[in-house]
């Protein structure tokens, strides 16, 4: 069988982490006789240098006919002028806008023998494991206006943060569908003692509630879940909240697991589990971690968490749920017997390079029965 990815490695560590996850999907095809192909395109500071824009018109075609979207990361000081009007991250808000990937997945994992490694009390981190289910294609960060200006001398700007009923209706219902698959427990987090969309967040997971009995809604201020995240992670099992709010806690929620780079993402443009709103559009897979420009090019760089989200890729994408359970047990085995990179090792411990730890995983795969 074969499928299609669009690769976008992009900024910073972004090459790097995306090559060893193409090393490790050619030890998926070895093992399970499927064929990769790579269909490679700019997006970020490399387009802008190269093309003038983040993204071209022509690369986010070419994504659209692909199945998935392996995607790396973008920006760094190079390309960090506050008065710029094209900016890296301009390649990533459209490819969100045009493959309408709405639901943003990040899981939030405590490996047991990397719990030394978080900042956070041992006790506090037994036996954490959730989701955050972020909004991705609405909000503060596309809604109109916004702009800068100035008036009688004095600079002035202003975001809009607008949601409208079906936008909220959605998100919410992937987080109640995958729910219902683990704890049936829901939080939804959300601002309703001071912000109007908040309320009709809030008024519309409720709606949304009576067609999952099954399910239990918590509703929770963003603020408060922010400080229970880091005091009392453990009884959160999956969260869904709108973009801002989304954005900042699940980087929170990246202290947890003791490096941002042992956390991956998907991009939904669909309600996994349901008819509603089945999509033909390819949906999108990075690390959370972000370019880490200050790293780049010294085999430093995690590969897990862009690794773990090409295990979801082969999951969600492609229905391959062996195969993305053969690379997720692999790097749980290899993790727990000590193999480590920089930013989860110990200062005393030895670690591995970015290319070492993609051996050692494509290894585990070929070994394992």
């Amino acid at each position: 069988m074969k499928y299609k990815i669009a690769v976008l490695s992009g900024d910073g560590i972004g090459p790097e982490v995306t090559k060893e996850s193409e090393k490790i999907l050619g030890s998926i095809s070895e093992k399970f006789g499927h064929q990769f192909e790579y269909d490679y395109q700019e997006v970020g500071g490399v387009s802008i240098d190269k093309n003038g824009v983040a993204i071209t018109e022509e690369a986010l075609g070419s994504c659209l006919e692909n199945q998935a979207v392996l995607f790396g990361s973008v920006g760094g000081p190079k390309w960090d002028d506050p008065n710029s009007e094209i900016r890296p991250e301009d390649g990533i808000l459209k490819l969100r806008k045009q493959l309408d990937l709405f639901a943003n997945i990040r899981p939030a994992k405590v490996y047991k023998s990397l719990i030394d490694s978080s900042p956070l009390k041992r006790e506090i981190l037994e036996d954490v494991d959730f989701i955050i289910i972020r909004e991705l294609t609405s909000g503060l960060y596309f809604g109109e206006p916004k702009k800068r200006w100035k008036d009688n001398g004095k600079r002035i700007a202003v975001d809009t943060l607008k949601y409208d009923e079906d936008e909220i209706r959605r998100v919410v219902k992937v987080g109640f569908e995958m729910a219902k698959k683990r704890k049936k427990v829901l939080h939804s987090l959300d601002k309703m003692n001071v912000m109007a969309t908040s309320r009709l967040w809030r008024e519309i997971a409720e709606e949304v509630s009576s067609e999952y009995p099954e399910v239990e809604l918590i509703h929770m201020l963003a603020d408060n879940a922010a400080m229970q995240i880091i005091t009392s992670p453990s009884i959160f099992d999956v969260i869904v909240t709108e973009n801002t709010f989304g954005d900042i806690l699940s980087d929170e929620a990246a202290v947890i697991g003791g490096s941002m780079g042992m956390l991956p993402s998907a991009s939904l443009s669909s309600i996994p589990g349901s008819n509603e709103n089945n999509s033909s559009k390819p949906a999108l897979y990075e690390p959370i971690h972000g370019s880490a420009p200050d790293i780049s090019g010294k085999g430093l760089a995690n590969p897990v968490a862009s690794v773990l989200s090409t295990a979801m890729m082969l999951r969600w994408s492609f229905g391959l749920d062996e195969e993305a359970s053969c690379i997720e047990s692999a790097i749980d085995e290899l993790i727990e017997s000590g193999a480590r990179t920089k930013d989860i090792s110990l200062a005393s411990e030895e670690f591995l390079s970015t290319q070492e730890m993609g051996d050692k995983i494509v290894s585990k795969i070929l070994n394992n029965e």
